[in-house]
């Protein structure tokens, strides 16, 4: 049986070689390991190695994430982003003088169009001595506490991942940066890391006080007096959650997650906000961070979260940049209309355009497809 199957295939490809367009259309249906081919889509990037003066990282007594030497970071994974996720590891390791001691640590939803599976496959392909782990986010963990927001993106479960990062990573894991998947680190991500957390404070991030907090939340929110006094007794400060450092130990000992899920309850009886995953944090936080260089969060790169327009960067250095809101770079630059700053993304992009490829003719054929077919058989 062995002998005929693989008698099958060889004739198959003899075939197809000869005869593309008119034997082949067939094998299309069968699919790949990754239905877009995206593994065939993305440059091996180079390796990285540590710097003088790194710690020596040992997993002899520890379990590899729990290994004190390591700089630990969170990131969600799904097909949607995932360029944008390869390409601010990518920016990471490039300029981390420690990138050997750096974690990942990738939330993929259970349901995605690319398995989680297939998802680690791929960034072993790309980061092929990154150290990592891919954990499974349920999507009905919360997929009943979200409310419609302005932009059907911000309504991606994924988006509320941040808030169980505390149940999902090892309890070795006491210290996080949580890093959205449309930013690109310019600066050692290591300095990020040893940002301190004082005065019992759970977050750190870049915070701004003279933002108009109010358009943050609706009228309904500012004019029940049993609500909005939860700003009473602290100024109400914006922050952005797409750059965190997060102490998951505090964290855990105080069951934030809960008190975010509270608001997210409140949220589906009384509408007292507009924007996805940031107000209930803004609720639980705002005015209660510590507040670290805005340097590490250039954001709103994107946009605003209707039109996306071009925007420039903030006065001052600049060691993260953050492409929040509407407009995403590497969209803009396939559309041949990117705004100015989207080239400073695109030195970090491993996507690779397949242009002169045989499965661009119009007869669709795929020798990716074919082998994977064959492989199957065999």
């Amino acid at each position: 049986m062995l002998l005929l199957r693989q008698s099958a295939v060889v004739s198959s490809l003899i075939l197809c070689f000869f005869f593309p367009p008119l034997l082949c259309l067939g094998i299309r249906s069968f699919p790949t390991t990754a239905d877009d081919g995206a593994f065939f889509h993305y440059t091996e990037a180079p390796e990285y190695r540590n710097g003088a003066g790194c710690p020596v990282s040992s997993t002899r007594n520890f379990l590899p994430s729990c290994d004190p030497s390591l700089v630990h970071i969170a990131m969600t994974l799904d097909s949607g982003y995932l360029r944008g996720s390869i390409a601010a590891v990518h920016s990471v390791l490039r300029h981390s003088s420690c990138p050997e001691n750096v974690f990942f640590h990738f939330i993929a939803a259970e349901f995605d169009p690319a398995s989680p599976r297939v998802l680690t496959r791929l960034v072993r392909s790309i980061f092929p001595s990154l150290n990592f782990k891919v954990y499974i986010f349920r999507e009905d963990t919360v997929i009943n506490l979200i409310s419609s927001s302005i932009r059907q993106a911000l309504e991606n479960p994924l988006n509320y991942a941040r808030n169980y990062l505390g149940d999902m990573l090892d309890t070795c894991v006491s210290r996080v940066i949580y890093l959205d998947s449309d930013v690109v680190v310019v600066d050692d991500v290591g300095k990020l890391w040893r940002a301190a957390i004082t005065h019992g404070r759970v977050i750190a991030a870049p915070e701004y006080c003279h933002a108009n907090f109010t358009k943050y939340f609706t009228d309904e929110f500012w004019n029940d007096p049993l609500l909005s006094r939860v700003f009473n007794t602290r100024e109400p400060c914006y922050f952005n959650t797409g750059v965190m450092v997060m102490d998951l130990a505090k964290w855990r000992e105080g069951n934030y997650k809960r008190k975010i899920e509270n608001w997210m309850e409140l949220q589906r009886k009384k509408r007292i906000y507009e924007l996805g995953s940031l107000p209930p944090f803004l609720l639980v936080f705002g005015g209660n961070v510590e507040a670290i260089d805005h340097r590490w969060n250039q954001h709103g790169l994107g946009g605003d979260n209707v039109n996306g327009v071009c925007r420039s960067l903030h006065p001052g250095p600049v060691s993260l940049l953050h492409w929040s809101g509407k407009g995403k770079p590497w969209v803009r630059l396939d559309e041949k209309k990117p705004c100015p700053l989207d080239r400073l993304w695109e030195p970090y992009d491993l996507y690779k355009q397949v242009k002169d490829s045989v499965r661009d003719q119009n007869w669709g054929f795929s020798s990716s497809i074919l082998v994977g077919y064959a492989h199957d058989l065999l």
